[in-house]
């Protein structure tokens, strides 16, 4: 089960390797936490009053096609999104908005799915939200309690017999050793790389990139990913920068989706590739 914030983190966090575990068979449930009703448009192509007037309906047809692409289930948890505030100081969040719901009421919705759902393995942000919107960061607090929740007979009683996951991670996206990976690659080829600018503003912290702990080989599925992401018409721009590096120097330079292993209730052992090791037997 992967847990996010809004539809288009599903198919720009993590859906290289969901492809591969669904090719492999796993049943794979995405839940995605808002509508993404507040969410800018980053397409020119899109950026349409049309659109606009009709972002909530069309946000979700996007996500049933990224759904579609990946081959996954997907619920709703049916928060409203708080969107980016924006300004200094940033202006209040938006009555009745996913960040400011109650930690309780959002983590029974949570825990009603996990325990329909039963899965071996939750996914999620860290407790920076892998960027400080109030969204993702709120994902990351409901995704915690609901995982610690799930199993506990005594909470929330109402939303199902309990079921304890296994294992716990949050997803690691962008790492610095990534992203110069990658720059590197493009100027051994002789090509321009998007990254200059922001490798020379990153703040690195290595010891941030030493909580990675789970590497998940699926370069053989970043085509699958490229599709869902595309299928976000109104987030992705496929003439943007994410589409300026070939895929074969993608998956030459970092060929696996990164993870950090978090609570585990099987053995394994550091580092891993797989985020089932432990609980299945290959």
């Amino acid at each position: 089960m992967h847990v996010h914030a809004h539809p288009d983190d599903e198919s720009s966090k993590g859906a290289a390797s969901t492809a591969r575990y669904v090719a492999e068979g796993v049943d794979v449930h995405v839940v995605t936490c808002t509508g993404g009703e507040r969410g800018s448009i980053l397409n020119p192509r899109m950026d349409r009053p049309d659109i606009a007037a009709n972002i909530t309906e069309v946000r979700r047809q996007e996500m049933e096609r990224a759904r579609d692409i990946l081959g996954v289930r997907q619920d709703w948890l049916g928060f409203v999104d708080s969107g980016w505030p924006e300004g200094d100081p940033p202006p209040p969040l938006p009555e009745g908005c996913f960040a400011l719901v109650p930690l309780e009421e959002a983590a029974e919705r949570l825990v009603r799915l996990m325990r329909d759902f039963k899965p071996h393995v939750v996914t999620t942000y860290d407790e920076k939200g892998g960027y400080p919107h109030p969204d993702h960061i709120r994902c990351h607090e409901v995704s915690v309690a609901a995982f610690e929740a799930a199993g506990d007979p005594d909470r929330f009683p109402d939303a199902g017999a309990p079921w304890e996951p296994q294992k716990l991670y949050y997803h690691h996206g962008w790492s610095y050793g990534r992203l110069k990976a990658i720059h590197d690659v493009m100027l051994e080829h002789g090509l321009e790389s998007p990254y200059d600018e922001r490798l020379e503003k990153w703040d690195r912290d290595e010891s941030w990139e030493k909580r990675l702990t789970t590497k998940v080989e699926c370069a053989a599925y970043f085509g699958v990913r490229d599709q869902a992401l595309l299928a976000h018409a109104t987030q992705i721009d496929p003439d943007g920068p994410w589409f300026h590096v070939p895929r074969d120097l993608q998956a030459q330079a970092w060929p696996t989706e990164d993870y950090e292993l978090v609570t585990s209730h099987v053995e394994t052992s550091l580092p891993e590739d797989d985020l089932f090791a432990g609980i299945r037997v290959r």
